[in-house]
């Protein structure tokens, strides 16, 4: 099913994610959802909050980016990054493992904006699959970036918190209206569940 992914100025997008103690059918069903959206959005990486749901689960699919690669590294030695994809975080821990570089950036909740945003540019990852088992792995290059602004979302973080004063300001026109939209459309709607459904 696809899902109504949120825009900026929607409350659900600045909520932190709940871990997830269990992967239950209901939570499996919300993934699936989750890749269906992320794909007819033709995004690569989308969070449970852009959804409004304030969990700590990403869902990351890279295969088909051919201008800008990605590598991956597990227990130590190079994986193919295709045969890891696509990829589901669950209660992930990042940690930087590389130099900070600036690279271009996106976001669905962010329709037509985009900024070089410096983030490291390699990180190593824990974090829960789908099948509740842990995996560990180090990226880099697009992966890297989109594991890092994946897991930003679910603590309540923005890639327009990353930019530099000079690209927001420079943004502020189009930032501004995108809130103003989503605010109305939200005062439209009414009262509704912003950022929490059930794992059970």
């Amino acid at each position: 099913m696809i899902l109504e992914v949120v825009n900026y100025g929607h409350p659900a997008l600045r909520k932190k994610g709940e871990r997830l103690e269990s992967v239950t059918p209901a939570a499996r069903k919300f993934i699936a959802d989750m890749f269906e959206t992320m794909y007819d959005f033709k995004g690569i990486g989308l969070a449970a909050q852009q959804v409004g749901v304030a969990w700590q689960l990403a869902v990351i699919d890279v295969r088909g980016v051919t201008d800008r690669p990605s590598t991956l590294e597990l227990n130590g030695k190079p994986a193919p990054v295709d045969d890891f994809m696509p990829l589901v975080l669950i209660n992930p821990e990042v940690k930087p493992a590389g130099n900070a570089v600036p690279g271009p950036e996106g976001c669905l909740s962010f329709p037509e904006i985009y900024a070089d945003i410096t983030r490291p540019e390699s990180v190593d990852v824990n974090a829960l699959n789908d099948a509740g088992e842990m995996v560990r792995f180090r990226c880099g290059g697009l992966l890297a970036r989109a594991v890092q602004h994946e897991v930003d979302h679910l603590n309540g973080i923005l890639f327009i918190d990353r930019m530099t004063r000079k690209d927001k300001e420079e943004l502020r026109a189009e930032l501004d209206w995108l809130q103003s939209e989503t605010k109305a459309e939200l005062k439209k709607k009414g009262p509704s569940k912003t950022g929490r459904q059930s794992a059970q």
